[in-house]
């Protein structure tokens, strides 16, 4: 299990640079394209915005451009799947997910296609497009379809391997990035295990449970409070559903509290997964660091992580809380 791995320490989970969560689909949708000739990709008039063009180049004749007509996209690439190929859609998570909630829903989750749903520009830091464009509702959606797998990793370098995974497995998938150019430091030839999570540290007085863009930034707050003596288990929870329970029981039961953290309303997210299996496996204090019960609006993503809740301060004063719980 990733998760028994020996976990680094925090000062060794370093990055140098940045790059976009939809940069890595669009680097890992490429090599998805020599490696399955049964591969094809569709976008919803957004082919740059998802960095699809790079497939475009070089597979033409598997390449579709379905115009702004998402429910359409889907209903083709259930087809497809169908006829036995394997569908990458691409559009804004918001267009993903509540444009086509429907067509997902009977089209490809009831029937169990291979389709691999990718979504960009989720949460708010999509920024100055504002809350229309936004969704922070995307992975409860997803998660609560039977058979639906749901992926949100954590950098570039994860994105590109998890784009990989998606195409080996069979059956539906939802695959969530950004749009911001975001700190990497995934490793680049780390294996990527759908439902297996990643350790990046060892502590025993609090678990924090991280997802997508949040987990540089729980990085950040593990090490402050290091220094002030906290030892932090931090924990990478790149795939949604299916959650890996075994991962978070076994470090819940050694710190005895949690902290969540996601780009994401509180309902119906990485945080409620967590909740429901500690509720029935093993009762815990849990905080959660999301988005509480709100719409986003336009501005800087750095900004609207501080305005709502999902900067490195809230995190740390999560865990302080929830320490004072136990």
């Amino acid at each position: 299990m990733d998760i028994l791995k020996t976990a680094p320490s925090l000062d060794s989970i370093v990055s140098t640079e940045k790059k976009a969560t939809r940069d890595g689909f669009g680097a890992g949708l490429l090599e998805v394209g020599k490696k399955y000739s049964n591969s094809l990709a569709m976008c919803a008039d957004l082919t740059g915005s998802l960095k699809m063009q790079h497939f475009q180049k070089e597979f033409p004749d598997r390449f579709f451009q379905a115009g702004i007509s998402e429910a359409n996209m889907m209903g083709v690439a259930a087809g497809m799947a169908t006829a036995g190929m394997i569908p990458f859609t691409g559009t804004f998570a918001n267009f993903s997910t509540g444009r086509v909630y429907d067509q997902v829903r009977q089209s490809i989750a009831y029937s169990h296609k291979n389709v691999k749903i990718c979504a960009s520009h989720a949460g708010i830091t999509l920024g100055e497009d504002g809350a229309t464009h936004q969704i922070l509702e995307d992975i409860g959606m997803m998660k609560m379809l039977p058979g639906m797998t749901v992926i949100n990793p954590c950098d570039y370098n994860q994105t590109k391997a998890a784009t990989l995974a998606i195409a080996e497995h069979e059956g539906p998938c939802y695959l969530r990035f950004g749009r911001p150019g975001w700190p990497v430091f995934y490793p680049e030839d780390r294996e990527f295990v759908i439902g297996k999570a990643w350790q990046l540290s060892e502590g025993s007085d609090v678990t924090i449970l991280a997802t997508g863009h949040l987990v540089w930034t729980a990085v950040e707050a593990a090490r402050e409070l290091e220094s002030q003596g906290i030892r932090v288990e931090l924990i990478n929870i790149h795939t949604i559903k299916p959650l890996d329970e075994e991962a978070i029981i076994r470090s819940v039961t050694k710190t005895g509290c949690v902290v969540s953290c996601e780009e994401h309303n509180r309902y119906g997210g990485l945080g409620e997964s967590v909740a429901q299996l500690l509720t029935t496996k093993l009762p815990s204090p849990q905080e959660f660091v999301a988005v509480d019960d709100s719409f986003g609006e336009s501005g800087k993503p750095d900004q609207l992580l501080e305005k709502f809740g999902l900067s490195k301060p809230d995190i740390v004063q999560a865990v302080k809380k929830v320490i004072s719980r136990k």
